[in-house]
């Protein structure tokens, strides 16, 4: 499978100017590929300000993906600020080709933004079917806690989207490496570039890691989108031939 990483900066809670912005880069693209990941929060930036830019499921940037999935025969993914019942959620949403739609709701609120006062969180792992791949999608924070991440589904891809800051890349390169090794399986992380509102900098470090966490990609601080791809088989023949997940811990994750 053909994974297409867009490390971006992001225009301040402008879902507009964000989604015109990733269309040019997507249509201009000539490469193929499968799936098209986008960073967290991509229309707005990481708000505190869910009121203001929330969007339902059947919104225009939802639709807008949709569009784009058609236009290639490919899906698209990446998390936006949803509005539901009464509530507001950084949902990670993934559209299939078929405008079929998957979502994650993200797990573990970034309480030091008070991420956890102005969203609710999600209570489901979530493992989404595609092209013969089982993909789990995780948003930002849930890199920090490998209990939830814990590949018990026997799944090949875990994904996360991210808006994570310049002071703790040194985090973000650890730990993604920590998830591939743990969980004998690919990791991709799409994380943004730029500045924010709020004066926090982000330098990307978009990356693909393997089954035995080596880096086959790193995008370092750069505008892009990076196309790579995974062979599913070989990381198949590593994960039989170690049997490592055969020794996991069985543990219940209370919600």
């Amino acid at each position: 499978m053909k994974i297409a990483l867009f490390q971006t900066s992001l225009a301040w809670e402008n879902p507009k100017s964000n989604r015109t912005f990733i269309e040019e880069y997507f249509i201009n693209e000539d490469e193929e590929f499968d799936l098209f990941v986008l960073p967290e929060m991509f229309t707005t930036g990481f708000s505190m300000n869910p009121e203001n830019v929330a969007e339902e499921m059947n919104g225009e940037t939802i639709s807008w993906m949709k569009s784009l999935a058609i236009k290639k025969d490919c899906a698209v993914c990446g998390s936006l600020v949803v509005s539901e019942n009464n509530s507001f959620y950084n949902r990670f949403i993934f559209v299939h080709p078929n405008r079929k739609i998957d979502f994650y709701n993200k797990r573990h609120l970034f309480s030091l933004a008070g991420e956890h006062q102005k969203y609710s969180k999600g209570t489901s792992k979530v493992i989404i079917e595609y092209k013969d791949w089982k993909i789990c999608p995780q948003v930002c924070y849930d890199l920090r806690f490998p209990a939830f991440s814990r590949n018990h589904e026997n799944y090949d891809l875990l994904l996360y989207v991210a808006n994570w800051p310049k002071p703790r890349t040194n985090a973000w390169d650890i730990l993604l490496k920590a998830r591939a090794v743990e969980n004998l399986c690919y990791v991709v992380g799409v994380n943004r570039i730029g500045l924010d509102e709020n004066n926090h900098e982000y330098i990307g470090h978009s990356q693909v890691i393997d089954e035995l966490g080596n880096q086959i990609l790193n995008a370092e601080e750069n505008t892009g989108v990076f196309i790579v791809e995974l062979d599913k088989n070989k990381m198949l023949e590593t994960r039989n031939k170690l049997n490592f997940l055969n020794d996991k811990d069985d543990f219940e994750i209370i919600v």
